[in-house]
């Protein structure tokens, strides 16, 4: 790979300023005002205690007929009036990178308040708002956090970013799929609020049930100028710092490397997955001193997101990618369809294959696998799991927090005795998760066990339910032993878990235990003793609060849209607060708080 300080040098991607760097241009220059304009506003993240990386898309408006490049300048504030300031900093705005900017603003101090604003000509964008984090050697009394995910743009509402937006935080983390790859999909059948109207790709693929996904670099750039227009968002992103990583929907469902798995085929799609991530490199304001990108590689594999981030004592973030590097699912949809009389290329089997798979049928793949590749089928990849394990085995904070895009918590359904042939087994519900890689969980639970690593809690998104579980080395309660917390939070607006399985398992032996989201969570809780909060019938966001002696997560569940399809005024539905006490692997749920 290109060695990134040269890329990054020779380009007007990412810039590096010092907080005593004063910098001119990109200011008035005696331009009238309304010749630039900030569409999609402005946000900060990967905090460090010295760093912050800042971001906006600024682009020339009606009045102004000029072409080329934009220069703008970034300033930086411990003071609203910005009066004083601490960087100044001179950008550039290229069509080459969709007109965003970024830069990251060293030699700040740790623990601050700092303003900022990106001015063109005689034009300002919004002020935003961001905090360096505290010294990783500093003794911290708390750390307030919350974290998002699943935000389809094509259904239901996002009043659940107005409450997270209400909260005091210190910083946001997205665990995945910040933007929906598809429109028009099954899933994506319900209702949205009026302001979200339908998307247009400019070049899209069209699929036979006539959705339409996106193929081309302008397509996701689409996508991630019309998410980032909606107001809400952008008051997340000007009032917090956010930490992000991305899941599926960033580029195809369920994919793995550069393959999407709309049919058995698993067809590969380089080109795709390139314009994928160089749109998500463009639009998060994310810290390039951690990751790497290199344009001129031409694989897909040419970017690397996985981080981590420390938050004084208390709090050390590890982010991973549990996409780009995993290797295909264990059970071949393929082989699924052909033992089913299915079209094994054009037909879509993932029953059987991703989810709701007879766990005999996965142990028999993945041992296969295992044998032809030497090793067990991995999620993470062999380089990054070790960079997880250092993470983890090295910690000093009190607590560490895993920012992991896909659900831990053990998700089996046993029909042994409950339904006729050829439906009585027991399923793994989910073959996308971690459950859909078993050797490879257990190497990384066991890895925890072994070392002795404590308060470790994963925040994790992808499933479209709220849950809190306990996760063990082994999956079975009565041999295993007990390792993190796992949080699953719902989705912003993506049609729950729920409507998912009902709308599947309808002529099936299974739909009765979906005739009701009470029955469906009482039916995966009897089978699933460990997990201890469970709501897969939800939308909404999750908070938490760190202390040296607990951590404690809040539930923020939304209610649907109305029946006139606008959306609720008053969003809130429900909170449900979990506890997990330090040295502790036993979270205690308090529901409707």
């Amino acid at each position: 790979m290109m060695d990134r300080r040269k890329f990054l040098g020779r380009t007007a991607f990412f810039t590096v300023a010092a907080a005593s760097l004063s910098a001119c241009g990109g200011g008035d220059d005696g331009e009238p005002a309304g010749r630039y304009a900030f569409p999609q506003g402005v946000a900060s993240g990967d905090p460090k205690d010295s760093s912050v990386v800042f971001w906006s898309r600024c682009v020339r408006t009606s009045a102004n007929t000029d072409s080329g490049d934009i220069p703008l300048a970034l300033q930086v504030s411990t003071r609203d009036d910005f009066a004083s300031l601490v960087a100044n900093v001179t950008l550039s705005a290229s069509a080459t990178y969709d007109y965003t900017v970024r830069a990251k603003v060293t030699g700040l101090t740790a623990s601050t308040r700092l303003y900022y604003r990106f001015l063109a000509g005689g034009d300002t964008s919004a002020v935003g708002t961001t905090r360096t984090a505290p010294a990783a050697a500093t003794t911290n009394a708390q750390v307030r956090f919350a974290w998002f995910t699943c935000q389809d743009w094509s259904v239901n509402h996002w009043g659940a970013m107005s409450l997270m937006a209400q909260e005091e935080l210190d910083f946001l983390v997205h665990v995945g799929d910040y933007i929906y790859e598809t429109v028009g999909a099954s899933f994506q059948a319900g209702a949205a609020e009026p302001a979200h109207t339908a998307i247009q790709f400019p070049n899209g693929t069209t699929l036979p049930d006539g959705s339409r996904y996106a193929t081309t670099l302008a397509d996701y750039r689409t996508l991630y100028r019309t998410y980032r227009g909606d107001a809400r968002l952008q008051t997340l992103h000007a009032k917090f710092p956010v930490v992000a990583t991305w899941d599926d929907h960033e580029f195809s469902d369920d994919c793995w490397q550069d393959h999407q798995t709309y049919t058995n085929a698993n067809l590969q799609q380089t080109a795709r997955r390139r314009a994928a991530s160089q749109a998500w490199v463009e639009y998060m304001p994310v810290d390039f001193g951690d990751l790497s990108f290199d344009a001129a590689n031409p694989a897909y594999d040419n970017l690397r997101i996985y981080r981590d981030f420390r938050f004084g004592s208390l709090v050390h973030l590890v982010m991973t990618d549990e996409r780009l590097y995993r290797d295909d699912h264990i059970v071949s949809e393929a082989v699924i369809a052909q033992a089913q009389g299915h079209d094994p290329i054009n037909g879509s089997d993932s029953i059987g294959a991703r989810y709701f798979v007879q766990q005999p049928v996965l142990a028999q793949f993945e041992a296969q696998k295992t044998a032809a590749m030497g090793r067990a089928p991995s999620i993470l990849g062999t380089t990054q799991t070790q960079w997880w394990k250092d993470r983890m085995q090295g910690s000093t904070a009190t607590w560490k927090v895993w920012g992991n895009e896909l659900m831990l918590n053990r998700l089996w359904m046993d029909m042994r005795a409950s339904a006729p042939a050829p439906y009585n087994a027991q399923y793994v519900v989910n073959c996308d998760a971690w459950d859909g890689f078993p050797a490879h969980k257990a190497e990384l639970m066991g890895f925890l066990k072994t070392q002795k690593i404590q308060n470790v809690v994963a925040i994790t998104g992808d499933l479209h339910a709220f849950q809190c579980g306990v996760v063990r080395d082994l999956p079975d309660p009565s041999t295993g032993t007990p390792v993190l917390v796992d949080f699953v939070c719902a989705g912003i607006s993506s049609s729950s878990f729920y409507s998912y399985v009902k709308a599947g398992s309808a002529g099936t032996p299974l739909a009765a235990l979906v005739a009701s989201p009470e029955i469906f969570d009482g039916a995966l809780k009897a089978n699933n003793p460990d997990m201890r909060y469970l709501d897969h019938n939800a939308q909404g966001y999750a908070s938490a609060t760190v202390t040296a002696d607990k951590l404690v997560v809040v539930y923020n569940k939304v209610k649907p849209l109305q029946a006139d399809g606008s959306a609720p005024a008053s969003p809130l539905l429900k909170r449900t607060r979990i506890t997990v006490a330090a040295g502790s692997v036993s979270p205690v749920v308090e529901d409707n708080i």
